[in-house]
């Protein structure tokens, strides 16, 4: 237990719960804090709906990883390093946004307000990927796990600054003095990069042999110059090779998982968008109302749902828990349509909220459980970007209409349509399991010891685990 208690005294661990602090804080102020701010001064809710688009960036993250893994920026490269210079770049970019944000009347000029956003989505992503690069290559693979676990626990430390934090502030000042003051806490992040070393060594080795291989065959043709070949070896590291890794191993599931991992959270993420001015525009609820029930009282449920979700995983296995997410998480949405046909009452939005944020936490804990049983060591960090990215763009997209749904045909219909769009994900969890043995088969062998131990431990039959 001394031996435990002392991991997490290391600096790597400590600098990971501030940098997951600065990870987490933007989030929300471009998402659902973003739409509360909208709803409260009169913007229209088709409009609310356009502006979770920004939340795509988070999504396409994967398409300049390669960039920020590979790009030394000038200047700051020489005095910080590779991985720091990026952080502290996008955080001043992360900064500037959110002050540009607080300046703007979203109701006078909307677009402006989404091209701050903008800026602060696009930062906010370039830092996850440079924070998710310095935390595998700042420490061993036995510090991995207490890195992880405090950068979550300072990432939604976050959440809730920005959520409740947020609300509060705009409730006893204003929206303006609310934006400011999130901007100055971009300080922690900054201040962190600032005392924290530099890695040392470079831990995507596996990508860049192959690369190497792939340059030295392409200069072995006549045809191709040295640039070509340079090309070709980067492209097949930071692009193909990933993609080929994937469908050689699942072959003819490949596509059926891709599709799996797309649909999954698009009924959860559809939702979202509307759920705040749900709250508070349709409901009548105040912003303090809101922030008590939805975001302190949600987040330790949220919590209590991961909990919960973690030691089902152990003892039924990860795609049966898959399944039970997904049926969760659009039977929750359900009670959202129930929610709207009654008048406004606390203690019932906090039953629905509840029953929302525990399903919420076990089908993110099982998602997360999957996607990382499927990646290959070789290729880890990029397969899972871009199974992060196919997660969640899906529903952000269609999110963007959610606006124009409620304004067409009213709230208990939205979310009867959000309940709906969950089905796709609990047939497809249903074929994973029927086929669970045949795809344990063709697992990474890296992942195939962990997964007979989840068996072994209660997951029943026929590839549950």
């Amino acid at each position: 237990m001394l031996a435990l208690i002392r991991i997490y005294t290391r600096w790597q661990v400590i600098a990971l719960l501030f940098l997951g602090f600065s990870a987490g804080l933007p989030f929300l102020l471009v998402f659902s804090t973003l739409n509360a701010r909208l709803a409260d001064v009169g913007v229209d809710t088709a409009t609310i709906g356009f502006f979770s688009w920004l939340g795509i960036t988070y999504s396409i993250k994967v398409l300049w990883a390669p960039v920020v893994d590979r790009l030394k920026l000038p200047v700051l490269d020489r005095l910080l390093g590779k991985r720091r210079s990026w952080m502290l770049l996008a955080q001043v970019g992360i900064a500037t946004g959110l002050y540009l944000m607080a300046q703007v009347d979203p109701v006078s000029a909307p677009q402006m307000m989404a091209l701050c956003g903008l800026i602060v989505a696009f930062s906010s992503a370039t830092q996850d990927v440079a924070i998710d690069a310095y935390r595998i290559e700042i420490a061993d693979e036995r510090l991995q796990a207490a890195l992880a676990a405090t950068y979550i626990f300072g990432y939604r430390l976050a959440l809730l600054v920005a959520g409740a934090g947020a609300l509060y502030l705009a409730e006893y000042w204003s929206w303006q003095v609310s934006y400011q003051v999130m901007a100055l806490l971009v300080g922690v992040g900054v201040l962190t990069v600032l005392v924290v070393r530099e890695p040392e060594v470079n831990h995507f080795a596996a990508a860049k042999d192959i690369a190497e291989r792939v340059a030295r065959e392409a200069h072995k043709r006549a045809h191709l110059g040295p640039r070509l070949a340079r090309f070709a070896g980067w492209f097949s590291a930071a692009v193909a090779g990933p993609f080929l890794d994937f469908f050689s191993r699942y072959r003819q599931f490949a596509l059926l998982i891709l599709l799996t991992v797309a649909v999954y959270r698009i009924s959860d993420i559809a939702m979202g968008v509307m759920a705040n001015p749900f709250y508070l525009d349709f409901m009548g609820f105040s912003k303090i109302q809101v922030a008590d029930v939805t975001k302190i009282f949600g987040f330790f449920m949220t919590i209590a749902g991961s909990l919960v979700g973690g030691i089902l995983v152990v003892r039924y296995g990860v795609r049966r828990i898959l399944l039970l997410g997904a049926a969760m998480t659009a039977a929750t949405n359900l009670l959202f349509v129930l929610l709207a046909q009654y008048p406004p009452n606390l203690y019932t939005l906090a039953v629905v909220v509840s029953a929302d944020n525990l399903s919420g936490g076990i089908a993110n804990v099982a998602l997360i459980a999957w996607l990382s049983s499927m990646t290959s060591a070789s290729f880890t960090a990029t397969q899972y970007a871009l199974f992060s990215s196919l997660m969640t763009l899906p529903g952000k997209f269609i999110g963007g209409f959610s606006g124009m749904v409620v304004a067409g045909f009213g709230y208990a219909e939205f979310f009867l349509v959000a309940g709906l769009m969950g089905v796709p994900a609990i047939v497809l969890a249903l074929y994973m399991i029927r086929h669970g043995a045949t795809l344990d088969a063709l697992a990474p062998k890296n992942h195939s010891d962990h997964s007979g131990e989840l068996k072994g431990q209660g997951a029943a039959s026929q590839g549950a685990g």
